[in-house]
């Protein structure tokens, strides 16, 4: 971040791709952008560039001084700058050595050459990188100099590694704890410590060759003393130089630039003839779509490679992530190709915002895209982006259909701004759902959006009914959970609806497209579940920091959520405290009377009395648990096999003495203050104006109390109530990630593990997943990309599911997976998209729905489930007398309930085997009309 905070880049070019690069390194938050264009606004940027808007048209302004404000708001702390100049073969260049990246989009090759040797040339080398899209093809170079330095090739989080043997050969083979396996590399470096017995590797670095999942070699370990136990690797993160020095497509691109120069234009849209002049000796179909597309823009494909191409300036500023190398080029003739039989006139211009567009896809489908009713459920980072391709699109601007329907309960943050475009600072604390479709129609003013603050779950399955799936030509999820992506996914499954999922993790990121009877469903597949820490680990055996950290979480949530919960429900259940008194003297046991009455009875009648409950919970944290488990298990303490108890990853607690000098200490029982005060107290409890102190230290704890607590911590009215405090991570002033970072290395160091700053504890503890606009840009284009082909109802190969890395960089394109079929017997069979229909009536009882379902589709229900309910199970006690019962008995339907969908099943080919799977049965109360 520092490094990109004294980085300035030059960017030629503001058209779609140039605004894109301009959007996403902006947001990242580089020093300085200066933004060059020597080009007037046309009707035909409205199309490409979101930041162009229709009087910038009619005033005829620069596009780079039409954008500049527009992009200059998305950080404040970025100065923008526009320049107009020209920018030719005669310009001398001499003004670019003031600049540490310069990225050239929309400029002929021989000025790109001409630019990048002198970029080339400069000591030190003036990073240089070009792109352009033209039509469905698109074209990444860049050139770092002869040599540059990479100070993190992946980004990841360097590895630890437990112990557990270390063997005297050569080369000495080290062994990891069982079943867990190191996930190193062969040639990766790696420090050791805490080794007991071959001492002497503790603070060296060795150079790895991996053995197996569990094992690795580090060299000559004969001549070392014999191991003992315990011990941890840890990776070490070492730079790597990278040097700058199949292709039909690479051939097009220098063909059309050739073209270019020799005719000063692009190839005439749709035109063959076109072709033998761009590259008479190469066929095929590169060569024909893009001489057919090259005048035209697919905004998408724009966003995908604009993602990619601001990753790679970031990664020419701040040496941070491997680089390309060293040309990338994306196609998308998937999407044409089935267009093969379109007539030219369909590609031709209109004089629209859509003409750049048209030019690659035809007006056929431009108008499929105008009468699209899409669902998009999110509005964060992929939800802005998505917003915004839609405009460019022209998605749900048909003039009698079309519509454009998004939702999303939360708030903009503080924290959203540098990743959510379509946010401003002004916009805090505002619906993002509302506030981002006002954006999107500054984008395009023709595009109808109904936008909502409601979450997509099961408590809103009246507004978001079957009835509303049913409407939708696609839906589009930008979600960040598991949870909700499983449940909108089961409700395409349920309506026959497609679905288009992605995600991004940092630089990582995915897309997958669900199309009904083609592919398998989210759910189709499930993800390995997370790892979770051992309760005995977060107890009394933590190895690492994050078992530090998330201790310290629960003892927030458990001090100041949990237990203040349990208090006032229980005063909820029996509000007289005389009642309760008199209860407990019968001898009556009342649910939670114990925690209540311990509670009350510590419960501090003065400011003095805070502090020293804060400091006996000091001391039974971190001093009387330490000496309890010592003395449980001594150091000396063995196992049955003779082994000692306290070894890797086991570490033994040493007690942590309050120290008024130690600012975690300090910290700590300042924080803690925060549940006392949760707890309705005297006005005496509070702090008073005045403390007398006795050092600069003591004066500097108490203010840092006053600032991070009592201001936000306000204390009840009533005599028998709490107030539980939500965890919030991104509110600095509350006080409650201090209280994590305190704790947690409190205990970190009572366990000689090393501390986390106060970053790495908000990440860990607020489970932050980390978000760059790059990653999210790019995956955006390639979900807009795959939307293009639902609507054109291209056939299964057409569509592309993708996983990205834009570290490393690494972009992998797979076929989609095929829906599987299950066989029942004797020839029926189904798949998860097949659903059966059963329409009934108001006298329809059980058996007349089993029969018919074996009158229509051949086969007899052995089992019929309602959702968790066994609605007809023939095993279980009275369920054959449910048989003479109506379906509305059983089911219970609301009024307005027209249907109910069902699971059954059916009896095994064999005894003892499994009852056979069959597909959801939707049953209609009563007949349809048609």
């Amino acid at each position: 971040m520092q490094k990109m905070a004294q980085s300035h880049v030059f960017l030629s070019g503001i058209g779609g791709l140039g605004v894109e690069i301009a959007k996403n390194i902006i947001l990242a938050g580089v020093k300085a952008l200066t933004v060059h264009d020597t080009k007037h606004c046309t009707k035909w940027d409205l199309g490409i560039n979101f930041f162009i808007h229709e009087d910038d048209v009619t005033s005829q302004r620069n596009r780079a001084e039409a954008t500049l404000h527009r992009i200059a708001e998305l950080n404040p702390y970025v100065h923008v700058a526009a320049s107009t100049v020209p920018l030719d073969e005669t310009t001398d260049l001499s003004f670019l050595k003031h600049y540490q990246c310069v990225i050239l989009t929309e400029v002929s090759l021989l000025l790109q050459k001409k630019i990048n040797d002198f970029c080339h040339a400069q000591q030190p080398p003036i990073k240089f990188i070009s792109a352009d899209v033209y039509g469905v093809c698109s074209r990444l170079f860049c050139d770092f100099g002869d040599e540059f330095e990479v100070l993190d090739t992946t980004g990841e989080e360097p590895k630890e590694i437990f112990i557990s043997n270390i063997t005297q050969s050569n080369p000495g083979i080290v062994t990891c704890l069982e079943n867990h396996p190191h996930r190193l590399e062969t040639g990766q470096f790696l420090t050791f410590r805490e080794v007991n017995g071959m001492s002497c590797l503790n603070g060296s670095t060795h150079q790895i060759t991996v053995v197996s999942p569990y094992s690795f070699s580090i060299g000559d370990t004969s001549e070392m003393e014999p191991y003992l136990h315990g011990g941890i690797a840890v990776q070490v993160k070492t730079p790597k130089m990278c040097y700058f020095a199949p292709l039909q497509i690479h051939v097009a691109m220098l063909a059309l630039n050739h073209f270019q120069e020799n005719f000063g234009r692009r190839p005439n849209i749709g035109l063959e003839s076109e072709r033998s002049l761009l590259f008479p000796q190469v066929n095929g179909d590169v060569v024909k779509w893009l001489s057919r597309t090259a005048q035209g823009f697919l905004p998408p494909l724009a966003a995908a490679v604009g993602g990619v191409a601001s990753q790679e300036v970031l990664k020419a500023v701040t040496g941070k992530f491997s680089p390309l190398q060293q040309w990338l080029y994306i196609d998308v003739l998937d999407i044409v190709t089935p267009l093969e039989k379109m007539g030219s006139e369909e590609f031709l211009p209109r004089g629209d915002r859509y003409d750049a567009l048209r030019a690659c896809i035809g007006d056929s489908l431009c108008q499929k895209l105008h009468d699209l009713n899409v669902f998009l459920v999110g509005c964060g980072a992929i939800g802005c982006e998505m917003l915004k391709n839609f405009a460019l699109l022209g998605v749900g601007t048909g003039q009698d259909k079309g519509l454009v329907t998004i939702t999303d309960p939360d708030l903009i943050e503080k924290s959203n701004l540098n990743r959510q475009f379509l946010f401003r600072p002004h916009h805090i604390q505002k619906p993002k759902s509302y506030t981002a479709a006002e954006a999107t129609l500054n984008i395009n003013p023709y595009i109808k959006i109904d936008s909502d603050i409601n979450k997509v779950c099961p408590a809103t399955e009246n507004t978001y009914s079957d009835e509303f799936y049913t409407k939708q030509d696609v839906i589009v999820t930008a979600l960040d959970n598991v949870e909700a992506r499983r449940y909108i996914d089961s409700r395409c499954v349920a309506n026959l609806r497609p679905l288009i999922d992605s995600g991004t993790m940092g630089t990582k990121g995915h897309t997958e497209v669900i199309v009904p009877h083609l592919t398998e469903s989210y759910n189709s597949h499930r993800d390995p579940p997370e790892e979770e820490i051992p309760f005995c680990t977060l107890k009394s055996f933590p190895a690492a920091i994050e078992h530090t950290i998330q201790w310290a979480r629960d003892k927030f949530e458990s001090s100041f959520s949990h237990k203040p919960s349990l208090f006032n429900k229980f005063w909820q259940t029996y509000p007289s405290a005389e009642e309760v008194l008199q209860r407990i003297k019968s001898g009556e046991s009342l649910e939670g009377c114990f925690h209540v009455v311990k509670t009350l009875s510590r419960r501090p009648r003065s400011w003095t009395q805070c502090v020293e409950l804060a400091r006996v919970k000091f001391e039974k944290y971190f001093s009387h648990k330490a000496l309890q488990l010592l003395h449980s298990f001594p150091l000396d303490t063995r196992l049955k096999d003779g082994s000692l108890f306290w070894q890797s990853p086991k570490r033994p607690p040493f007690p942590v003495k309050f120290e008024f000098h130690d600012p975690f200490s300090c910290i700590l029982l300042l924080k803690h203050c925060t549940h006392l005060q949760v707890v309705q107290t005297d006005e005496t409890a509070r702090k008073p104006d005045h403390i007398p102190v006795s050092s600069e230290d003591e004066r500097n704890a108490i203010f840092q109390l006053e600032k991070s607590i009592l201001s936000n911590e306000a204390l009840e009215t009533a005599d028998l109530q709490m107030k539980p405090i939500s965890f919030e991570k991104d509110d600095d002033s509350n006080g409650h990630i201090d209280f994590i970072t305190a704790a947690s290395n409190l205990r970190a160091k009572m366990y000689n593990i090393d501390p986390a700053d106060r970053f790495k504890t908000k990440r860990i503890a607020g489970k932050i997943i980390p978000a760059i606009a790059t990653a999210t840009a790019a995956v955006s284009g390639l979900v807009a990309l795959e939307l293009i082909k639902v609507v054109g109802g291209y056939p299964a190969d057409a569509y592309k599911n993708c996983f990205l890395n834009l570290a490393i960089p690494i972009m992998v394109f797979t076929e989609i997976a095929e829906v599987r079929r299950t066989e029942i017997r004797n020839g029926i069979s189904f798949t998860i998209w097949d659903r059966w229909t059963i329409y009934g009536k108001e006298d329809f009882t059980l058996l007349d729905f089993i029969n018919a379902v074996r009158e229509k589709y051949g086969i007899e229900p052995t089992m019929v489930v309602q959702g968790v309910k066994m609605l007809y199970v023939p095993v279980m006690p009275g369920h054959i007398k449910r048989l003479k019962l109506t379906m509305q008995k059983l089911v219970k339907p609301s009024a307005d309930k027209k249907y109910v969908d069902l699971t059954v099943s059916f009896a095994p080919e064999t005894d003892g085997e499994e009852d056979l799977p069959g597909p959801p049965v939707r049953y209609y109360f009563v007949q349809e009309d048609n």
